[in-house]
């Protein structure tokens, strides 16, 4: 039985929550979360499990240090300098973490100083810190390493993603432009407020697992254009207006491309799938059409980690540095 603390009931927080809830061998024993409409409340109430958990939302993190838990699962915001010193408080609380933090996934990519901080500070309190998900964390980097296992040599890795975000929680749909003007999004876009976070640290981890000198990132973004009205669970997208995002990062290697990670996420996907290619001895390709819903996948993760998480030696670690997870119950 492993004993769980949810730090962060947000849109993802809240079906990590109901799953957990479901999951034999899982105790939910903790959560944290700012907003004060979820603080005070049961758990399963604010997450609406259809019943109450014996588990009250706490407004902060003081009490982490008390609860007799083995893992949070932490899942509040995107970049490590704002979740910082969330996961130093949970360190210091003596819990492992697992988190879907994207830039956590790799961070030695864009926050060395950060990721030798948190680092140092897991394995003076003994614990694992795990940054993961399904984009970054599996389909575009963990994937094609557990593909290239099967080669001799290897000369590039490309990943097509064509993800369905008509499909996906309300805050994916507005952090890729869903019903913005293009003006708008490529206004928004210069200043860094759009796009996925995560290419980056996919293309760090591919080069280093593989034992690539990765020179640097080359990263675009544009947005995707709705050909006509596009209506979603949450939001209308007109003709002409913003459906999503394609967003390509090449890692260059020795003066070449050697990584290419291109992704479209949009509301208006007609055919989605995620395709792995690898040139090598042998070359491999393998796609899974109609692609994998990110929220569910990423669920999936987070939970089944969980066992690898606990048993694993202490420190700020990938998902390169795990056997690889699987369902358990």
């Amino acid at each position: 039985m492993f004993r769980v603390i949810h730090y962060g009931v947000g849109a993802l927080g809240v079906q990590i929550v109901r799953a957990a809830a479901r999951r034999q061998g899982l105790q939910i024993v903790g959560a944290v979360d700012t907003d004060p409409a979820k603080a005070g409340r049961d758990l399963g109430q604010v997450a609406e499990v259809g019943r109450e958990l014996g588990v009250i939302v706490a407004p902060d993190a003081s009490g982490l240090g008390s609860l007799q838990a083995d893992v949070a699962l932490h899942t509040t915001r995107s970049f490590l300098l704002s979740v910082r010193e969330q996961l130093l408080g949970i360190i210091a609380a003596g819990k492992h973490v697992i988190s879907t933090c994207e830039e956590l996934a790799f961070p030695a990519a864009q926050r060395p100083e950060i990721a030798r901080e948190i680092h140092e500070a897991a394995l003076a309190a003994g614990v694992t810190v795990l940054g993961t998900g399904i984009n970054p964390g599996y389909l575009m980097d963990y994937l094609p390493i557990t593909l290239s296992a099967m080669c001799q040599e290897v000369h590039s890795v490309s990943v097509v993603r064509v993800a369905d975000a008509s499909q996906r929680r309300l805050p994916l749909q507005r952090k890729i432009g869903a019903g913005m003007t293009p003006e708008e999004f490529r206004a928004k876009a210069v200043g860094g407020a759009m796009g996925h976070i995560g290419l980056a640290e996919s293309v760090a981890l591919i080069a280093t697992a593989l034992g690539w000198k990765l020179e640097r990132t080359v990263t675009t973004l544009e947005p995707e254009i709705a050909g006509e009205d596009v209506t979603t669970r949450y939001l209308e997208v007109r003709a002409g207006q913003v459906t999503g995002i394609h967003q390509v990062a090449r890692g260059i290697v020795d003066g070449q491309t050697r990584i290419i990670l291109d992704l479209s996420m949009h509301v208006a996907v007609r055919e989605a799938q995620d395709t792995v290619i690898i040139d090598g001895v042998p070359s491999v390709r393998s796609t899974i059409p109609g692609g994998i819903n990110g929220d569910v996948a990423t669920v999936g993760i987070v939970l089944n980690a969980i066992p690898r998480v606990v048993s694993a030696p202490p420190g700020l670690l990938a998902m390169k540095d795990l056997p690889p997870p699987s369902f358990w119950t």
